[in-house]
């Protein structure tokens, strides 16, 4: 039944515009001048605004999730990579509880991303469709039908370019994958402007800098009494302050050492005699997989909830689900849910928060903890990573474990590969909820992605560097 539901969207699958595998070895220093390119491309788009929208001060219903998404609001990038994140979220899922069969053949795995580009694509009109009929952009009655048709397909255009560009990437001419390189570029964005942002704010008290480590020096030059003024600048509320920047400093330095552990297998070649190596397993096995595939799982329930909100205010149903406040002062207007299940699978605010509603804060790590856990270990089944199929590539390597045939070794495997998978699923989990505590800046999922991407980058440029041989034989 899966392959002929597959065999179905074929034809469809077709149609979709495709990146070709390129034909001769990529050297490096294109790779990173392709990955520039991507990179230019999507910061383009970004500030690049939506014809034929209307000015709206609207409170922004997605503020917490552009960070996680790669989103802009008001620009090309609305959408940032939600569609795609969310395709590729239903059709893991699909695979992993075996509504969907997927073959181990390249022509099944292809089908199988085909379907998932498809998905992605009838995702974004969706998405796009809500966006406009719930009023974003503004009255869509007062705009008209030929400008709401027009921004639908400007979002339409511009997620195809974020799809073809993570392609291009995935496709071998670039490094890593487009998705990744967004949210990475995105939360970094986040993280300098918040620090040395420019930008003025009035908060009652006076005009302050929105950027905590300009705050310091201004609030040290302009208050006479500086302990005073030291301590408004690590602790001022509604402001990015120094204790937010000291916090993402330590998760970032606390995810690093934690991208260290690992366990090494032993294994040795079948062919040659006396060639050993060793196959590691790592703590983080999914790496970031489970955080991206939780944060879209709770930005479509966001977006479900605040549009049922929208049309159906004061229903008892559409309450339990979510209901939904504006947050002022500290930049752009934003809504925050206050109450019903979104309102639980929020961070808290703060510590402080959370000791005056517990049940919010032991729920939200509940969920983080479980949800983590359980995506980190349905990728592997879905993804070619589990202990059958790393037993399966190193026998095509003629490489075995030593003192194990090939069943026993994907017994042995199974100690190790599914522990390491959920338990790492869960330390991304609580490290994110310790993010959320300390008030990292860029929400502790965020601050988890940036730090395991820019990790992956590095490993991948010491990969390129060991085999070319030097630094300079590497970038000239």
């Amino acid at each position: 039944m899966g392959f002929k539901f597959l065999e179905i969207i074929r034809p469809f699958c077709i149609i979709l515009p495709e990146i070709e595998k390129p034909q001769r070895k990529i050297q490096f220093r294109e790779k990173v001048l392709w990955t520039a390119i991507t990179l230019f491309i999507f910061l383009v788009c970004c500030q690049i605004p939506l014809f034929g929208i209307m000015s709206s001060d609207s409170a922004d219903p997605f503020y917490w999730l552009r960070v996680i998404m790669a989103s802009n609001r008001g620009t090309l990038m609305e959408l940032g990579i939600t569609p795609i994140v969310t395709s590729g979220l239903i059709m893991q899922l699909l695979a992993g509880a075996k509504l969907i069969e997927v073959g181990d053949t390249p022509k099944d795995r292809a089908l199988f991303n085909g379907a998932q580009k498809l998905f992605g694509m009838v995702i974004t009109v969706g998405q796009a469709v809500v966006y406009v009929m719930t009023g974003m952009y503004g009255d869509p009655s007062a705009m008209g039908a030929g400008i709401c048709l027009l921004i639908i397909i400007q979002l339409f255009v511009a997620s195809l370019i974020v799809l073809l560009l993570d392609e291009l990437l995935q496709k071998g001419y670039g490094l890593g994958s487009g998705i990744s390189l967004f949210i990475a570029t995105n939360i970094c964005e986040t993280i300098v402007w918040k620090s040395f942002s420019p930008a003025t704010v009035n908060t009652g008290r006076g005009t302050e800098f929105e950027g905590a480590v300009i705050a310091l020096f201004h609030l040290l030059a302009t208050r006479s009494d500086k302990v005073k003024a030291l301590r408004e600048a690590f602790y001022r509320q509604n402001l990015p302050n120094l204790m937010n920047l000291l916090a993402t400093i330590m998760i970032f330095g606390v995810v690093i050492y934690f991208q260290g552990f690992r366990v090494d297998l032993p294994i040795k070649s079948a062919r040659y005699r006396g060639q050993y190596s060793s196959y590691p397993i790592k703590l983080f096995y999914t790496s970031n997989i489970p955080i991206i595939l939780q944060s879209a799982l709770v930005s479509n329930l966001y977006v479900i909830s605040q549009m049922l909100a929208a049309r159906f205010r004061g229903n008892f149903f559409i309450s339990l689900l979510g209901v939904w406040g504006t947050v002022e002062g500290g930049g752009p207007a934003r809504s925050y849910p206050t109450g019903g299940l979104c309102y639980y699978l929020s961070p808290p605010e703060s510590f402080t928060a959370m000791l005056m509603d517990p049940i919010h804060g032991l729920a939200y790590i509940a969920f983080m903890l479980g949800s983590c856990a359980f995506f980190s270990k349905t990728w592997i089944e879905v993804s070619g990573s589990a202990a059958k199929d790393v037993a399966k590539q190193l026998k095509e390597q003629q490489m075995v474990m030593r003192g194990h045939r090939e069943k026993s070794m994907i017994h042995e495997l199974n100690r190790y590969i599914p522990t390491a998978a959920a338990f790492g699923g869960l330390c991304i989990g609580a490290l994110s909820v310790f993010a959320d505590f300390v008030g990292a800046i860029g929400s502790g999922t965020g601050i988890l992605l940036a730090v395991t991407i820019i990790y992956q980058y590095f490993e991948i440029f010491v990969k390129e560097q060991a085999e070319v041989g030097g630094m300079s034989t590497l970038l000239f």
